[in-house]
């Protein structure tokens, strides 16, 4: 239980205490919703997200605005954007940020698929909501770099994101006035390999 993201030693033995307490009437179930879990949830095959289906609700949903297009690094990420209820786009998650350190490179990156989406789907807005830290910000560059010349508007969002921030830790209002208030991403002169 430890291993698991957010529980350090003294909550993972909370949790495990209290499901040997609590045997028959919680981990019985923990254990089904686990195997629902594995045996069902799916990976969308146009964005990422997860979801019951090959394409996820978000991108079935004929009222969201099928030409704006939101990138994330991952579905926590999505999820957060979703959780403050005001983008009313599609997503395109990318997996990954650059990261040379840790072996992460252009190829690594979900463009391919990202540049036929902007294409087949006509998209005319490409928000990059990446987290505000410097492998984020590399990677924003890149894509921004990647999109040109596709005559897409592309923006980030603005303040109130602090450097080194993460979106899945951010409150709604935070992400809202970010987006609210996003910028279009300048390409300098110079290239990102």
């Amino acid at each position: 239980m430890a291993r698991l993201p957010g529980l350090g030693p003294r909550s993972a033995q909370r949790a495990v205490l209290f499901a040997i307490k609590n045997e028959n009437s919680f981990l019985e179930q923990l254990i089904n919703d686990l195997i629902t879990v594995r045996d069902h949830i799916r990976k969308c095959k146009h964005c990422g997200n997860l979801d019951c289906g090959d394409i996820c609700s978000i991108c079935l949903d004929v009222k969201r605005d099928a030409h704006q297009l939101c990138i994330v690094e991952s579905v926590a990420d999505l999820w957060a954007i979703e959780r403050a209820q005001f983008f009313h786009g599609r997503y395109h998650i990318l997996g990954c940020v650059l990261s040379a350190i840790d072996g992460v490179y252009p190829e690594h990156l979900n463009t391919k698929s990202l540049v036929a989406r902007v294409n087949a789907d006509r998209i005319t807005e490409v928000i990059i909501a990446l987290n505000a830290t410097i492998e984020g910000q590399t990677t924003t560059y890149y894509i921004a770099d990647v999109l040109a010349g596709l005559g897409v508007s592309v923006s980030s969002p603005a303040h109130g994101i602090p450097l080194g921030g993460e979106f899945n830790y951010l409150d709604d209002g935070t992400i809202s006035a970010a987006f609210l208030d996003r910028r279009e991403v300048k390409l300098s002169k110079v290239k990102v390999a």
